[in-house]
């Protein structure tokens, strides 16, 4: 077998068995999950690397990003990009932390000047249930009363207190039976 012949198999082999990639499809949705901080117009240098390639402007899904969160001014947010034929729409997904951060009612900051902030506020034993209850679709718990606990192990990392308790203490009466929780 001469060398030359087997040369050109690799090649023709190579270079003419791959694919050409598929045709873009107008009715394929595609999805982008990114990080922003409510009612602030994010770095479009951290969006252009996700949406660029979607054929998107970064600088106005930032600002379509900084409309939607208004609600949520200084708190850290995911945002889903939806985009569907070179058009995006911009929706929130709550995160556990964002829901109680939210729910201590704390003044805005300014980001650039107030670092390592402590959240020592207190929230009702309610609230606590209706953003378990939130959450409920993407946790693996199978009763609420797991979802609430998940939620009381957020609190304790945010750092606040449940009606005035600390929320391990909360969790322990909970499997004790000393605090209900209804069935959903």
């Amino acid at each position: 077998v001469s060398t030359q012949s087997t040369w050109g198999h690799f090649l023709s082999v190579y270079f003419f068995s791959h694919n050409m990639p598929p045709k873009f499809d107008p009715n394929e949705v595609k999805l982008v999950y990114v990080r922003a901080v409510g009612g602030e117009v994010g770095a479009t240098s951290t969006l252009a690397p996700k949406v660029g390639p979607l054929g998107l402007n970064a600088k106005k899904i930032g600002e379509d990003i900084m409309k939607i969160s208004k609600d949520w001014k200084g708190i850290r947010i995911t945002v889903k990009l939806s985009v569907k034929n070179r058009q995006a729409t911009a929706e929130i997904v709550p995160t556990t932390t964002s829901l109680i951060i939210r729910a201590l009612k704390e003044a805005p900051r300014d980001r650039k000047k107030v670092k390592h902030i402590k959240h020592d506020g207190n929230i009702p034993l309610e609230e606590i249930i209706d953003i378990a209850r939130t959450m409920r679709p993407r946790s693996l718990a199978r009763e609420l009363k797991g979802v609430v606990k998940e939620t009381l192990g957020v609190c304790l990392s945010v750092g606040c207190t449940v009606d005035g308790q600390e929320p391990r203490d909360l969790c322990t009466a909970i499997d004790n039976g000393e605090v209900v929780i209804p069935d959903e």
